[in-house]
């Protein structure tokens, strides 16, 4: 019977909100520091969402006449000033963990459950919010940072996944992909993943049809969480918890 033994996490409105009031501030701080007469509000941001990456975000932008046009090292330059404004959002403690993520991570490392990172966010951005808002020992007790553009292809396909667990030799059957977004949620698919998703304001309405469970948030003890859809029937949803994440690889 399948048993967990590895859990991968997804970043970016997973571990921490940081898609509406972190990427996007610092998109903007980095256009209007560049000279870009763009702002990405909150619902243009949610339809960039669409697309995977930061850098592929603004050349989405561009083609469809958003923002001017400007060759690939200049987007590459105006990304990396994006990603330079992110770390300082969250060292100024503006990007906390969401409900309920470092009771999960805790448990599951006191467990004996190795603990990965599979994300398409930058490497620099993802080692900033793990040294502001979770703390320096996680750089030890992540097994791997897998990150930005370590695969060629960014999710929906499974590169990411697939890489991280060849770098820990772990089996897909052993293995959940927690997620928050559709792109995610067929990421970890297609890598034969089992696979959370815990939504957001911006994913709420996509489609996670197949996924093990879906959550409005992972939840703190005496929080009532909203289950979007709880195909195997675990019990005593008030919030998530590691015998649920350990139960759902058997159903």
């Amino acid at each position: 019977m399948p048993e967990l033994k590895c859990i991968l996490w997804d970043v970016d409105g997973t571990l921490a909100d940081t898609e509406r009031d972190g990427h996007r501030v610092a998109f903007n701080m980095a256009f209007d520091e560049a000279g870009h007469a763009r702002e990405w509000d909150v619902p243009t941001y949610g339809e960039l969402l669409k697309v995977t990456g930061g850098k592929e975000r603004i050349r989405y932008d561009i083609e469809r006449g958003g923002i001017g046009d400007m060759p690939d090292d200049q987007i590459a330059s105006l990304h990396a000033r994006k990603t330079a404004h992110y770390q300082e959002l969250i060292a100024e403690g503006r990007i906390p963990l969401r409900a309920g993520v470092r009771r999960l991570l805790e448990e599951a490392w006191q467990a004996g459950i190795t603990l990965g990172v599979a994300t398409t966010t930058t490497p620099s951005a993802l080692d900033a919010l793990i040294e502001h808002s979770l703390g320096r020992e996680w750089f030890d007790r992540f097994a791997v940072l897998a990150a930005g553009d370590i695969v060629p292809a960014k999710k929906p396909a499974p590169d990411i996944y697939t890489y991280a667990m060849e770098q820990l030799g772990v089996d897909a059957g052993n293995t959940l992909a927690l997620e928050d977004s559709g792109n995610g949620w067929k990421s970890a698919q297609a890598a034969g993943l089992h696979c959370v998703v815990t939504v957001n304001d911006y994913t709420r309405a996509q489609d996670f049809d197949g996924a093990d469970l879906v959550v409005s948030e992972f939840g703190e003890p005496g929080s009532a969480i909203e289950v979007l859809a709880n195909p195997h029937g675990l019990a005593d949803l008030e919030y998530v918890k590691l015998a649920h994440l350990q139960a759902l690889m058997q159903a």
